[in-house]
């Protein structure tokens, strides 16, 4: 294996392994749990150990040696696997059938998009906004449909922000362009994202991400929640008056543990549901008073607008978040996509 290959793994390596501890020891207990979703944070630990194995391996000259015949795996496959330890030669046909199509998708992250315009939903309204703390931020939204033609979005918040949180972002939003076309469903969806994602060499964080499949025939959501804060689903109830749902994390977020599973969930909807989705950047900003704006502060925002537009609701948003912040800037990049159902 050429050095230079070796090198830049164990960089990146040890880029991801900086920036797991740092969420360890530096993440309030708070965002921790929502991030991890069921996951353990034991499981962190445990990704941890495994990087450090890596590191070990890769300080040794050893990292992507082949078991069978001791040779050295294409370094191409290393950068995107560094865990890859058998020559494609090697490989039964299904096997390198399977991982050619990965290798594609990973060559999809090397391209640099931008987020789609919202489109005409049948059956909703959407509206979005986005306001980065940056220039660049690291904060992802998207319209990508699945396989069987349920119109899908996505929204993605990489940890961090600034330049390296952006391209870490057009990674992501290059791997769901490319994995949701082809999925089932966005547990499916979200399960091939985190296989692609984990041991990349080229991502060096995690990234939360809420994956959703709307049905206009049959008027039914379905969504995975890889560790991002929880979407407020809000339900027109008696006289006007809403009872809010929280659509909590069904699995951890992308590239934080080693082992991840993802479970969706899925529900009717009825005219008049108002979905608001937003990164970390809404409820943690912080005001004059030194508290957040918190999540509970968004849904009495959002039940006082009565049966108002998406972007009318993200405009009664952001100009409470303005009043909240009474001039200062956001220390994190925001995002909010708002979905009325017809």
């Amino acid at each position: 294996m050429q050095p230079a290959i070796l090198e830049q793994v164990r960089t990146s390596l040890l880029g991801k392994r900086a920036a797991l501890s740092q969420w360890l020891t530096g993440t309030p207990a708070a965002a921790r749990a929502v991030q991890l979703g069921p996951a353990a944070e034991t499981e962190v630990a445990e990704h941890l150990d495994h990087l450090d194995g890596y590191l070990a391996t890769a300080a040794a000259g050893e990292l992507g040696r082949c078991t069978i015949c001791h040779d050295f795996v294409e370094s191409e496959r290393l950068v995107a696997d560094y865990t890859a330890g058998v020559c494609l030669d090697h490989l039964s046909g299904e096997e390198a059938a399977g991982l050619e199509r990965e290798l594609e998708m990973a060559q999809v992250v090397q391209q640099a998009l931008l987020p789609s315009d919202v489109p005409d939903l049948p059956g909703a309204q959407v509206a979005a906004f986005t306001r980065p703390a940056q220039i660049i931020g690291g904060d992802y939204f998207d319209f990508i449909d699945y396989q069987h033609g349920a119109l899908g979005w996505a929204v993605g918040d990489v940890a961090g922000h600034g330049v390296s949180a952006g391209l870490h972002m057009a990674g992501v939003q290059a791997l769901c362009r490319a994995v949701i076309p082809a999925s089932d469903g966005p547990a499916a969806a979200a399960e091939q994202v985190q296989r692609l994602f984990v041991h990349n060499s080229r991502y060096t964080t995690f990234v939360s991400l809420f994956l959703a499949a709307f049905e206009p025939a049959r008027r039914r959501l379905t969504y995975c929640n890889a560790g991002h804060n929880p979407p407020l689903l809000l339900r027109p109830e008696g006289a006007g008056h809403p009872a809010p749902r929280w659509l909590h994390p069904t699995g951890p977020a992308i590239g934080l543990i080693e082992q991840a599973t993802y479970a969706q969930e899925s529900f009717p909807v009825n005219p008049g549901d108002l979905l608001i989705m937003y990164t970390d950047g809404l409820v943690e900003a912080v005001g004059a008073e030194g508290e957040a704006f918190e999540a509970s502060r968004l849904a009495e925002v959002a039940a006082g607008v009565g049966n108002a537009s998406p972007a009318e609701v993200i405009r009664a948003v952001t100009q409470s978040l303005d009043a909240f912040l009474g001039g200062r800037g956001l220390a994190d990049d925001l995002t909010l996509l708002v979905v009325r159902f017809e």
